[in-house]
């Protein structure tokens, strides 16, 4: 007698495409739900109880509405739901060279951890940076951000010993800075 044969559920093909003024109120829950998520016990819980998803939904609309061209905004969906968003361009801090790239954000729904959703976004914002001629992309990580940090290295980002002390309320919130070469 020969045993059932178990399938792994399928899970549905992921898009990735620009992000429009629709996807601004699914993408600040996602950044909210990602902060809830990754930053519990790394920074104070009543500053993570007060993020609000209008007021990032807001921010969002009125920065797409600015218009600014040099911000990369993609979005990953899966089944017709937005579960994951990019956004990246030039890099912002004063002490690197001209024409280096950074990822200013990276975030998947909490229930698509693990199921590729933060690899294909990452994966695309490389390929876009390196097919624009940016020797460099850099981000900053939070320090006991531990799950994030153990992503990007495994994408062969490594810390570059920038070290940027941030606090959020009267908590310690460290920052490093890490790069991925390009070139």
């Amino acid at each position: 007698m020969t045993s059932p044969r178990i399938r792994a559920p399928r899970v549905p093909a992921l898009r990735i495409r620009a992000l429009r003024e629709a996807d601004c109120e699914a993408v600040a829950t996602l950044r909210v739900l990602g902060w809830r998520s990754a930053y519990a016990g790394l920074m104070p819980q009543p500053f993570l109880d007060a993020l609000s998803v209008e007021e990032s939904a807001t921010q969002l609309r009125e920065r797409l509405a600015r218009c600014d061209v040099s911000t990369v905004d993609l979005v990953a969906e899966r089944a017709g739901r937005v579960v994951g968003w990019i956004a990246f361009g030039p890099a912002r801090d004063d002490d690197l060279p001209p024409g280096e790239a950074e990822l200013y954000a990276l975030y998947a729904h909490p229930e698509q951890y693990s199921t590729g959703v933060g690899r294909a976004l990452l994966l695309e914002c490389v390929a876009r940076c390196t097919a624009d001629g940016h020797p460099t992309l850099r981000l900053w990580v939070v320090e006991g951000n531990t799950r994030a940090r153990r992503f990007y290295e495994r994408f062969g980002f490594v810390a570059d010993g920038a070290l940027d002390p941030q606090t959020v309320g009267d908590m310690a919130v460290p920052e490093l800075r890490y790069r991925r070469d390009l070139t």
